[in-house]
């Protein structure tokens, strides 16, 4: 077809994706109409107001089609009574103003020639000097993003008194009051000088850093939980009211949006989020955050609202000489830079206390760290915001006017007492629910000492111990409970070095697996610690910590139970094992669904974690024969601030997917994990060991085989004869492939970080032809052995040994490697464990 023949066409399209409806100087829009409204040409977006939660008040907002507001004149706050307007003015200028005629917001756009005003197809409200643009709305964000919109370094949203702001380094920040800077997301593996760096969020749901500094394409942050399709889905960043900046995703028509990703995964860290001397915490009845006061010395600000905070009953400066410190258990004041500077002490936990009640005026409240820094955090007078969690190894304090009443329940707020004309009435119902508790008591006393030792008895102890970790923190089970939940330990499903896992019910009826962990030497705070941070951890494609035991010597895990076991068992299948062959459509599922799950671990969470052992035993299918990572955060964490270098104490990994800088004594990165990978998705493609030699591969690797017959374009004998008869994309095979050779590149800096393998997997970017990989000598390992660390970590217990035989047990993968010889040991604790620049 020739040019000439096309340009109507290029008109059309041209057309269809710039229309937009043009709005008229003189054009009016009235609260007291909420259905007179300004559309984008499709009617995909429109203008309009909005009652605020049924009350007199309208806000005037951009909206997604079915309502849902994507930018909000002037802020979240700003507001007008049902006679307020929205006017764009013969002068060029857009105005809010209330019933009474005063102006609560405008653009600021009078005297710049503005004509015409527009929505276009992407929610973008745009002020026009002609053809030229003066101002527009994405220019001037209120507290939401959406794609097609860049936010630049000098841009802010704002929502209360939270703000966020993108850095021209490449970091993302949330702030409270523009002082206490509470997240930091920090790009340390950008390794370059940033030129006009801009924030964007792709249609289908990945936010990205575009500079131009990029050579290979945008700069992944983050992704949403539902990522990938677009159709009529609109993705949009949010600042929310609560401080928290998160990633909303609704369908059009929708009246709802979900959330599919959050800055911060615990809502209780957001700086005052409760309010002055609120306290955050959760309880079994809800998963949302609740806001209480430290105890009965302190009454909620505004009764109908537990969110603005706390105020003393009696202030210190009314009693001196008889203030006192109230003890808070499982409990920190958050403190953050810049105050944090000069309130940091090392002490123990009574001198914590005392110092702080010492200082009078200068102190106010204080926390002691009970993690084995001995840090004491004082806070002076000012602005509190605390927070409490039953997994928080720390002690806080507040200085009150004495005696220090009891503190209240977790999420019950402290209420006034009732009117002295309703007193008899009370007191009447007090004695009749003491006569009826102490009939229950009596009875329930006679029921526990004729069924105390009846295993029913103990299954119901077992169900008010998951209540009480129903928050979210990992439940706490008794070893007695284990025992009974695994019938003594018989169902074994695979075993370690470290210990055995097995399968076991619990009260609740959830089939779980219990690693039962041997040669545990870690102290019991630190051994929670990890645990509650391990159990934070959540992503679809990760296998799931429901809870644990420490008690004594004893020292268990219990993970979500795994229909389908590991993925070795379908890939290395016999003849004999048929029927558990998985087709090419599962295999690609898997692979992405892992490569999405490391992603997590590697670029996600709040600290890189590196898992260091990944292999088709190690990952995990559900009775979807959806892939779930295993044995992640079992390696130590890698702190944010400063993990450039740090010595890697606990490393392990397996013959056939050790990267080369294992063996060479080289630092251990999150590229090490990417090499595995690699070594993975070639074996989910050939459904054979990449470590296999014979003579169909000449006696070669197989890596460097399978790489020279890819060179003759020979793909099909890569791919598993055993799929030749089936329905194979050869497409998505030969996309595998290329990713996975790029993957088990030699040099770390020549791997991909991990969200782009998952892109050049789905082919949103471009894969170029990939070198050949240079075959490793793996000297001193045999068939089945992992290496790791003479100063392994206690709670380290990564896979099992062997990728030995088709016939290892689906949770082999839960168990922990015999040690290696001592040159493999030395060389692998020598290691060094730092932030790839790549």
């Amino acid at each position: 077809m020739k040019l000439q023949d096309l340009f109507p066409f290029l008109c059309i399209f041209f057309t269809i994706t710039t229309a937009q409806t043009t709005i008229q100087p003189g054009t009016t829009l009235s609260a007291s109409n909420p259905n007179q409204t300004w559309s984008s040409p499709n009617s995909t977006f429109y203008i309009g107001f909005s009652q605020v939660d049924s009350s007199s008040s309208y806000t005037l907002t951009i909206n997604y089609n079915g309502g849902v507001p994507i930018w909000t004149a002037g802020n979240s706050t700003t507001t007008v009574n049902s006679e307020g307007s929205f006017q764009f003015l013969s002068s060029g200028n857009l105005r809010l103003l209330n019933g009474s005629g005063a102006t609560v917001w405008d653009s600021n756009t009078t005297g710049r020639g503005v004509t015409t005003a527009s929505l276009d197809e992407f929610g973008n409200l745009v002020l026009k000097n002609g053809t030229l643009p003066v101002w527009s709305s994405f220019d001037n964000p209120s507290d939401t993003i959406v794609p097609n919109q860049t936010l630049r370094v000098d841009q802010v949203l704002r929502s209360g008194s939270y703000s966020f702001r993108f850095l021209s380094s490449g970091n993302l920040t949330l702030k409270w009051n523009d002082s206490v800077e509470y997240w930091n997301q920090g790009n340390t593996s950008i390794n370059a000088n940033l030129t006009s760096p801009t924030l964007g969020l792709q249609p289908t749901g990945i936010l990205s850093i575009f500079s131009a500094a990029f050579t290979s394409g945008p700069h992944v942050v983050a992704y949403s939980s539902d990522y990938g399709d677009v159709g009529t889905r609109l993705r949009f960043l949010k600042l929310d009211e609560d401080g928290n900046f998160k990633m909303y995703s609704t369908d059009i028509g929708s009246k709802t949006a979900n959330m599919v990703w959050s800055a911060l995964t615990d809502q209780c860290e957001v700086f005052g989020y409760c309010g002055n001397m609120g306290i955050c915490s959760y309880n079994e009845s809800s998963s949302s955050p609740i806001c209480d006061c430290p105890s009965e010395n302190f009454e909620p600000v505004d009764v109908n609202d537990s969110r603005q905070g706390c105020k003393r009953k009696a202030e210190i400066d009314s009693c001196p000489g008889n203030a006192t410190m109230l003890e808070i258990d499982h409990a920190k004041f958050l403190t953050y830079e810049p105050e944090l500077s000069a309130q940091i002490f090392y002490m123990g936990i009574s001198a914590c206390r005392s110092n702080c009640l010492s200082q009078g005026s200068a102190c106010i409240a204080s926390t002691s760290l009970s993690d084995g820094t001995g840090q004491c955090y004082a806070k002076p007078p000012g602005f509190i915001s605390g927070y409490r969690n039953p997994a928080l190894p720390s002690t806080s304090y507040v200085k009150v006017c004495g005696p220090a009443l009891p503190n209240p329940p977790p999420g019950v707020l402290t209420v006034e007492k009732s009117r002295s004309g309703r007193f008899r009435f009370w007191v009447v119902c007090v004695a009749v629910a003491i006569t009826l508790l102490g009939l229950i008591a009596l009875e329930s006393g006679l029921w526990w000492w004729c069924c105390r030792n009846s295993p029913k008895f103990d299954s119901l102890s077992a169900q008010y111990a998951l209540l009480e970790y129903a928050s979210g923190a990992p439940v706490q089970f008794s070893y007695k409970e284990l025992q009974r939940s695994t019938k003594e330990f018989k169902e074994k499903l695979g075993a370690g070095g470290f210990g055995a896992v097995y399968k076991g019910v619990l009260a609740n009826k959830e089939v779980v697996a219990v690693k039962q962990l041997e040669g545990i030497e870690q102290g019991e705070k630190q051994f929670r610690m990890e645990v509650a941070t391990i159990s934070s951890t959540h992503h679809l494609n990760l296998v799931r910590l429901i809870g644990f035991c420490s008690e004594g010597r004893h020292r268990l895990l219990v993970y979500e139970f795994m229909k389908n076991g590991s993925l070795d068992n379908f890939l290395f299948t016999t003849e004999e094992q048929s029927g558990r062959l998985l087709n090419w459509e599962q295999r690609f599922k898997i692979a992405l669904g892992t490569a999405k799950g490391i992603t997590y671990l590697h670029e996600e969470c709040r600290d890189c974690i590196v898992h260091c052992d990944i292999k088709p035993e190690n990952i995990l299918l559900d009775e979807n024969y959806k892939a779930k990572v295993s044995d992640f955060g079992l390696a130590k964490l890698i702190n944010a601030k400063d993990h450039r270098y740090r010595t890697l104490t606990s490393v392990r990994g397996t013959r056939g997917y050790l990267a080369p800088e294992w063996l060479a004594n080289l630092p251990i990165t999150s590229k090490s994990d990417i090499y595995s990978y690699g070594m993975v998705l070639l074996e989910i493609v050939s459904g054979r060991r990449n470590f296999e030699v014979s003579a169909v591969t000449n006696r070669k690797k197989f890596s460097v085989w399978a790489h020279e017959e890819f060179e003759k374009g020979n793909v099909n004998a890569i791919l598993d004869q055993r799929l030749t008869d089936q329905d194979v994309d050869m497409e998505q095979v030969t996309r595998a492939i290329q990713v996975s050779f790029w993957c088990i590149q030699e040099q770390p800096s020549q791997r991909p970080m991990m969200g782009k393998v998952v892109q050049m997997l789905e082919g949103i970017a471009e894969i170029e032809r990939p070198p050949a990989p240079k075959a490793i000598t793996e000297s001193s390992t045999t068939s089945g052995t992992s290496i790791m660390s003479s100063n392994v970590s206690a709670l380290t217990t990564f896979a099992a040994s062997a990728p030995a035989s088709s016939s290892s047990s689906s949770y082999q993968t839960m168990g922990v490697s015999p040690l290696a010889s001592g040159r493999n040991i030395e060389r692998a604790s020598s290691s060094l464990l730092h932030s790839d620049p790549n």
